[in-house]
């Protein structure tokens, strides 16, 4: 006889599922607990093993098609066999959610039943509260989001369940009106007893809960052994082994991996999992009651670690007005101007020796920073297609030179603007960069002095980084970020030697700036700063 099979929730928040591939087609034959598919969820691609055996008559959804929870997910039965009413009743009652799950489970209790409650017209269903964990074993009704009388669509928010673990939402998976609430608020219900009853709005859904409590009834009357009996026809009783009403063992592929690895016989482990099924969990914490495996080693006395208190606390800071402006500004260039990034190496040994001359004669300290701002000014001399900014609808190419240079203040970062840089001399921007960056420490830069910026440059190598990416400032098209100066080995002249090599990184705004534009550039810098006397003609 033909079954369907449905789209199972996979994850607490899962709504769908995505066929990522079939490892069964329509006419082949599958057998219960081989892998029929696996299923991409919000949140990992996972196998699926048939619970049924016989033949794969349609299949609800190609690869990579996504298909809702609870529905059509398969249909399987015998070869040949006339599916279509089947088919056409699941699609027809998509959100009736639970008959078919309750369908296997109740099989062997009905049989034991005394006397059935007749409830196939009433048109309403029980909705049962769920395993939401696998060591749950009742939930708590933290809250009711709908009360007797309202309308419930299936997907709705219904109820928030306290677990074991943490406090989850329960979406309902039928559409009608909430006809009775299992449990009030803060009210424990244990897993299949009747958390509510959905359906028509004059359904008899009392006749439905008696029912349901009778059969409650009959299922705890006979306790263990007229289950065992009905079950050892088809398999071997073990000591506490969780097998399904059809012989076979319910068990994910990891955890009978991990069972044969360890030398665990799975039959004796209990499952908490879904119907009985042994998880990875139950695996880790089965402890065998038969002698210790060949070879174990006499276990060592535990470690006793100290118990470590501490306090959890923090602060929240209101955010300054130029922490605001940073956020919007560079936020707005990240994940609006296509970034590409070009890192390139430069030998700084002759621009140390050229320091340390300078420094002995100039009426001020040149450091490294000026050297990089004099180098890249001269470099965009000869790159225009540089020095240009992007204005939405055109490209400004700009005649001028003006460098911003960062600079790292307490509530963020400020870049000051050193104008016409490409005719200053080193001593000047030495002085001026230092002026700014002064004025910027304390407050006390005017707007004008951080508007007109053509390029910009973001150096960290004082703090020992070795290379960054820096963000671009709008509008410029691009920035440079500089690291610092680190002693390395490199080839000279066929011979290993030690040199002083700096990393610097430009980022590009692609709308503007290509990549050849860019690289052709660096290489320039990198002529200049390898031979500072050029930066001089």
């Amino acid at each position: 006889m033909a079954e369907i099979v449905r789209m199972p929730k996979m994850s607490d928040t899962m709504t769908e599922g995505v066929i990522a591939k079939w490892h069964k087609k329509v006419g082949d034959t599958v057998k219960s607990g081989e892998l029929m598919a696996e299923i991409e969820t919000d949140k990992a691609t996972m196998d699926y093993e048939s619970f049924n055996t016989g033949t794969i008559l349609y299949l609800g959804a190609k690869e990579g098609q996504p298909v809702q929870i609870n529905d059509v997910l398969a249909i399987v039965g015998n070869k040949g066999e006339d599916y279509s009413a089947l088919l056409a009743g699941a699609q027809s009652t998509a959100t009736a959610g639970g008959k078919t799950e309750t369908k296997t489970e109740t099989a062997t209790a009905v049989a034991t039943a005394p006397a059935a409650i007749e409830t196939s017209g009433i048109k309403a269903d029980l909705v049962l509260m769920p395993k939401m964990s696998d060591t749950m074993t009742e939930g708590v009704i933290a809250k009711w989001h709908k009360k007797v009388g309202d309308q419930v669509k299936s997907g709705e928010l219904m109820a928030e369940i306290e677990t074991d673990k943490a406090t989850m939402d329960y979406e309902s998976f039928n559409t009608g009106t909430l006809l009775y609430i299992g449990a009030k608020e803060k009210e424990a219900v244990k897993i299949n007893e009747v958390l509510a009853i959905i359906g028509e709005k004059n359904a008899d859904w009392q006749t439905l809960l008696k029912a349901q409590q009778a059969k409650g009834s009959g299922d705890s009357k006979p306790a263990a052994p007229p289950t065992a009996a009905v079950q050892t026809p088809s398999v071997q009783p073990t000591s506490n082994g969780t097998v399904s009403t059809n012989g076979r063992l319910k068990a994910s592929p990891l955890a009978k991996k991990m069972a044969k690895d360890l030398g665990y016989d799975i039959n004796k482990i209990q499952g908490t999992g879904d119907y009985g099924r042994v998880t990875k969990h139950d695996v880790e914490n089965y402890k065998p009651s038969a002698q210790p495996a060949k070879g174990e080693a006499k276990s060592s006395a535990p470690v006793v670690l100290p118990q470590v208190v501490g306090q959890e606390s923090f602060e929240e800071v209101a955010v300054s007005q130029m922490r605001k402006t940073i956020a919007k500004r560079l936020a707005e260039s990240k994940f609006s101007a296509p970034h590409f990034y070009l890192t390139m190496e430069i030998n700084m040994d002759k621009a140390v020796e050229a320091r340390k001359s300078m420094n002995e004669i100039a009426p001020v300290k040149i450091s490294f920073n000026d050297l990089v701002i004099k180098a890249v000014a001269a470099a965009l001399r000869q790159h225009p297609d540089v020095n240009v900014s992007w204005l939405g609808d055109k490209i400004r190419k700009n005649n001028h030179i003006h460098i911003g240079v960062a600079v790292a203040v307490k509530d963020g970062l400020l870049v000051p603007v050193l104008r016409f840089a490409d005719n200053k001399s080193l001593s000047h921007i030495s002085v001026e960069v230092k002026e700014l960056a002064q004025k910027a420490h304390d407050k006390k830069l005017q707007p004008a002095e951080m508007e007109g910026g053509t390029f910009a440059i973001s150096n960290l190598g004082m703090f020992g980084i070795e290379e960054f990416t820096a963000i671009i400032n709008p509008p410029n098209a691009c920035i440079l970020a500089v690291g610092g100066i680190k002693e390395t080995a490199i080839v000279k002249n066929g011979q290993l030697a030690v040199g002083n090599i700096m990393k610097v990184t430009m980022s590009c705004d692609h709308r503007a700036v290509d990549g050849a534009v860019g690289s052709a550039f660096l290489k320039t810098l990198k002529g200049l700063l390898e031979d500072p006397v050029r930066i001089l003609i």
